[in-house]
């Protein structure tokens, strides 16, 4: 059960760990060290790119196992409509030209407008990139990573990261996402056998 060594430990030890996977991960400290140049307002590495990393690490697997792509937050309230985020998308694209990994932009600002059509159901309109993360469908899921002003990297977990390094994903039931918690658990599990799903 080597995996699972860091499961259980304090958040301040799982913290240390989480950060120095991140970094010396090839995919992420490339795509992390382009993001800090493009400099989009209030960015945020989230999700997949980040846990399916440490998940590698800790089962042996390469760098980029199962990763589909990165997915890039940003929060810019000054203009919510689709056609700002869409010159920043196109920039983006520009800009990570060339990285092994698509990277997917999205404008936190904006998300409760487009979310009800998408989800059949209204969220929260947020007031920052860190605070969407909080409303995944899973809280393992609920993590990023971004460069601070002293040029270290700053982590935002909510929910701490002892389900990532317990190789456990757990619901976050602050929306009605049952379907899309379900249908992660069964993606991860394709790729990670050693992961548990607890049930909605």
């Amino acid at each position: 059960m080597h995996h699972l060594r860091y499961s259980g430990l304090p958040f301040e030890e799982q913290r240390a760990a989480f950060l120095e996977i991140v970094a010396a991960d090839p995919l992420l400290a490339k795509t992390l060290a382009r993001m800090r140049e493009l400099a989009l307002p209030d960015w945020l590495v989230v999700s997949g790119a980040l846990y399916n990393s440490i998940w590698n690490h800790l089962t042996g697997r390469p760098s980029g196992y199962g990763i589909k792509d990165v997915d890039l937050f940003y929060f810019d309230g000054t203009d919510l409509s689709y056609e700002a985020e869409d010159a920043v998308i196109r920039r983006a694209a520009q800009h990570f030209e060339g990285l092994t990994l698509p990277v997917e932009v999205r404008n936190q600002a904006r998300v409760h407008l487009w979310y009800p059509a998408k989800f059949g159901q209204a969220c929260p309109r947020y007031t920052s990139a860190s605070e969407s993360v909080g409303y995944f469908a899973s809280k393992t899921h609920a993590v990023g990573v971004r460069y601070d002003a002293e040029g270290c990297l700053d982590l935002v977990a909510p929910f701490g990261l002892d389900d990532i390094f317990s190789f456990r994903i757990t619901p976050n039931r602050v929306l009605d996402n049952q379907r899309t918690h379900e249908a992660k658990g069964r993606r991860a599990r394709e790729n990670w056998p050693e992961i548990s799903v607890v049930p909605w």
